[in-house]
């Protein structure tokens, strides 16, 4: 009779080990689903403003803006994004989120004037901003040039593009 009694007993103990472990598991990977969504986002918006550098489109401000100073620009150019890396700043009182800061590798053989690399540099961190903002549908609580951009448990912002 005794054997019988302890089939539940274990299975409680089961239940309620796995419901420990469970729950701090499922924490984690909310957060880290959207973190990866955030990068994912970024990676898109990165290659959109890398197409847009190489094929020379621009809005007509920065047309106009390059017609007059960055005359390089105007001309197409092979802007390649090699990886992006974030590095978690910690949580931030102002946002009081989590502030991630995005740094993005891009190559451009074709463009050497530092200023000129600036400008496709903004453009590259601009659209990444962007599209983590439509992503998350944050657009309204951010500036007209998304910085930062946020989410749900995070703010994002960009360093300088990194070009090798």
């Amino acid at each position: 009779m005794d054997i019988k009694g302890q089939l539940p007993i274990e299975f409680l103990l089961m239940v309620g080990l796995s419901v420990i472990i469970l729950i701090p598991l499922t924490v984690a990977l909310s957060n880290s689903v959207e973190l990866n969504q955030a990068m994912s986002a970024a990676r898109t918006g990165a290659i959109e403003g890398a197409i847009s550098d190489s094929l020379a489109v621009y809005p007509t401000e920065s047309f106009q803006n390059y017609t007059q100073e960055n005359q390089r620009l105007l001309n197409p150019s092979g802007v390649k994004i090699l990886k992006i890396t974030y590095l978690n700043q910690g949580f931030n009182q102002s946002y009081q989120k989590t502030k991630i800061q995005l740094k993005i590798y891009a190559s451009v053989p074709s463009v050497y004037n530092k200023t000129d690399r600036n400008c496709l540099g903004d453009r590259i961190n601009f659209n990444a901003r962007k599209k983590i903002a439509e992503s998350f549908n944050t657009e309204d609580l951010t500036n007209s040039l998304y910085n930062p951009a946020f989410s749900k448990k995070y703010v994002f912002t960009t360093a300088d593009v990194q070009w090798q």
